[in-house]
């Protein structure tokens, strides 16, 4: 009874494996280059920072503009005469008209200077936008990749599930024949069983990188996005590297923070010298009119007008933009000692993955794929004994996903060092 119901529940679940894979959304296969390209054209977040680029620069030529003049007028309404009090009395004895034209001039270059704070910001918002660039196909790289290698260990999976039901196939005859014991054809099944339902985690495992990939990529058809990977184990393994020293100062000229850094560090330099420009008064000219209220009718006169900087010389914006450079200066020496340790960290680790996953490993995973299927013929010609079999499954199922372990290993690493430098060390397509 225990036998019969192990055996409904093997083909329940493998009518439920051959649904889902029936079910399965078609598949659009990217090269790593052309997902980057799709994602350039459509990532929102890529987008959406372009504006602020723009909008910046706008602002940028804002600061180069002259202030508007202002014109100032006054008009009679009403005289108030005693007796006599008209509204809008105007002739040329009664009434009176004043007209003021005057124009702000700023000294010492301060629209060019604030204008060099402009370009400045907007310096900032495209390095903010490349470092923004810089994550995202970071991250899209690392989910195609995550992709391509759980496919690998389905691949894995597939090719021993293929080979199991072959022999179950056959066995089931067997068993007809009255040729072998039930228990080896049902201790088969369960080990089929396990692979089937090992492989349903795998696919489950795919899922947050698809939907991640997806969001990236802004796609919401309903297919399953595959990488289409072109590069060589043996390249990744034996790729010589640069030395660590031009590694680290191609990362500090490349990468977004440096920029960013350098940007704020000049911004800074910039906002010193314009709040000692806002220390030097501006001089307001213009010219006025007044018909009748002044010494002489018809009067036209010069004005010229500046404050006297006694109290407010701007000293405080002064200093406080001097040592906000200071503060600016340490935090750039922080941000090059950390990418210093971040491209050191991950030159080392590739290092390590490349002695790991050498050429007489791969050299090992392609004879041990070898030896599974002489096994396989082994024991379709009553070579070993099916507790031998199923042992040596095992054993090829945990090597071969230890293997396609330290190969991601050595590829996460190779990016890894790639987006420490921004730039490629070692070409991953």
């Amino acid at each position: 009874m225990q036998r019969l119901f192990t055996l409904l529940i093997i083909l329940i679940f493998t009518s439920r494996v051959t649904l889902y894979a029936q079910t399965t959304p078609d598949t659009s296969r990217f090269t790593l280059a052309e997902a980057e390209q799709v994602f350039m054209q459509k990532n929102l977040l890529l987008l959406a920072a372009k504006y602020n680029i723009d909008a910046n620069k706008a602002l940028a030529e804002q600061a180069k503009l002259w202030d508007n003049p202002i014109l100032t007028t006054d008009q009679n309404i009403y005289d108030g005469k005693k007796g006599d009090g008209k509204f809008l009395r105007h002739d040329a004895v009664n009434g009176q008209v004043f007209i003021q034209i005057t124009q702000l001039i700023k000294t010492a270059r301060k629209r060019s200077k604030l204008a060099a704070l402009a370009n400045d910001n907007t310096t900032l918002a495209i390095e903010q936008l490349n470092d923004i660039l810089r994550n995202l196909r970071y991250a899209l790289r690392s989910d195609l990749l995550e992709i391509d290698h759980q496919l690998k260990i389905k691949q894995l999976y597939d090719i021993e599930i293929i080979e199991l039901q072959r022999l179950i196939k056959g066995m089931d005859e067997e068993l007809k024949a009255g040729n072998i014991a039930l228990k080896d054809n049902m201790r088969l099944k369960a080990l089929l069983f396990t692979l089937q339902n090992e492989e349903v985690n795998i696919t489950a495992a795919m899922m947050p990188p698809e939907s991640e990939l997806k969001l990236l990529l802004q796609s919401s058809e309903e297919i399953f996005i595959a990488p289409k990977t072109n590069y060589q184990w043996t390249d990744l393994t034996t790729g010589s590297l640069p030395v660590i020293d031009s590694l680290i100062a191609l990362a500090i000229n490349n990468r977004p923070e440096a920029k960013i850094a350098r940007a704020t560090m000049a911004l800074q330099n910039h906002n010193v010298v314009y709040q000692k420009a806002l220390a030097k008064p501006d001089v307001t000219i213009g010219t006025e009119y007044d018909q009748h209220s002044s010494y002489n009718p018809n009067y036209i006169g010069l004005m010229v007008a500046l404050p006297i900087n006694i109290f407010n010389r701007n000293q405080g914006n002064i200093k406080s933009a001097e040592l906000t450079l200071k503060q600016q200066e340490l935090l750039n020496n922080y941000q090059y000692s950390k990418i210093t340790n971040e491209v050191s960290a991950s030159y080392k680790k590739l290092l390590f993955f490349q002695q790991v996953n050498n050429i007489q490993q791969l050299d090992f995973a392609k004879r041990y794929e070898e030896l599974f299927q002489n096994m396989v013929k082994s024991y379709r010609a009553r070579q070993i004994s099916l507790l031998e079999f199923i042992d040596f499954a095992d054993a090829y199922k945990d090597t071969r996903l230890k293997l396609l372990e330290q190969n991601n290993n050595l590829l996460k690493a190779a990016e890894e060092l790639n987006y420490s430098i921004n730039a490629n060390a070692i070409t991953i397509q």
